[in-house]
């Protein structure tokens, strides 16, 4: 199951718990790498920090249990059949070509010296089935819906999320969209499929209907210069000296008729 949760915390071992190799294996060396939230390492150095659109060549870069989540992919029955199948992998695969070919990115992975360390999924409503099934739907018909988002915990406090977030709003601006959707959890407890509403607030959202669960948010996107150069900035700040990401991106042709 995919998920994500405000920024906070950081590497096992920092809280504590035990952490085997930390600094010695792949996995555990992004404990190192993201220990003081700053992008730079145990020696103080600058850690690169990259966004790259999610495509088919990186989509296995996925934690294991989010590359097999269709939780947004597909209705309920369909994707209860795929996970009693075994097929929710293929269908996740299915779900992203489907969707790159016909609207465009739909995610976004950011790497931290070269570790996917979290990453972002977003499409229009009609490409999520499971967005009919919560209480404070339809989705807006000018908004694309924020579907999950996960930072790893060694990552968090880091501020990646925020700026994977940021990430789709400069995507979806320069594309023409007016605005981001997400349904929030406020009951939110530990990683799921459902974001929590407390950290869509912190980062700009606001309410549009509101559910004692599960309400819905609203990030507009206005063309304004003023909210571009803001954007502009603000990942400037945060990316540093990002290397350009390789785009998948037709031109944004508005949902399927």
């Amino acid at each position: 199951m995919s998920g994500y949760g405000p920024d906070r915390g950081g590497c096992a071992q920092d809280r504590g718990t035990a952490s085997p190799g930390c600094g010695r294996t792949p996995q555990s060396r992004a404990c190192a790498v993201a220990r003081n939230g700053q992008g730079e390492d145990h020696r103080g150095a600058r850690v690169p920090r990259r966004l790259a659109n999610i495509t088919l060549d990186n989509l296995d870069d996925f934690p294991p249990a989010c590359r097999r989540c269709v939780f947004w992919e597909l209705e309920p029955v369909a994707r209860t059949r795929a996970e009693e199948s075994g097929d929710a992998g293929l269908e996740k695969e299915a779900w992203i070509s489907s969707t790159l070919l016909e609207w465009g990115s739909c995610g976004k992975i950011v790497y931290v010296d070269g570790i996917a360390a979290g990453y972002v999924l977003y499409a229009p409503p009609l490409y999520v089935p499971r967005s009919l099934a919560f209480p404070t739907s339809p989705v807006s018909a000018d908004a694309v819906l924020l579907m999950t988002a996960h930072v790893l915990t060694e990552f968090a406090g880091g501020g990646l999320g925020r700026m994977l977030i940021q990430g789709v709003a400069k995507d979806l601006t320069r594309r023409g969209v007016r605005a981001i959707e997400a349904f929030g959890d406020l009951r939110w407890e530990r990683p799921a499929c459902v974001l929590p509403a407390d950290y869509l607030l912190a980062v700009g959202f606001k309410t549009v209907r509101p559910h004692h669960r599960y309400p819905r948010l609203r990030l507009d996107l206005k063309t304004a210069l003023s909210w571009r150069e803001d954007v502009e900035v603000a990942l400037e700040r945060l990316l540093g000296s990002m290397a350009p990401e390789r785009v998948l991106r037709p031109a944004y042709a508005g949902p399927p008729q």
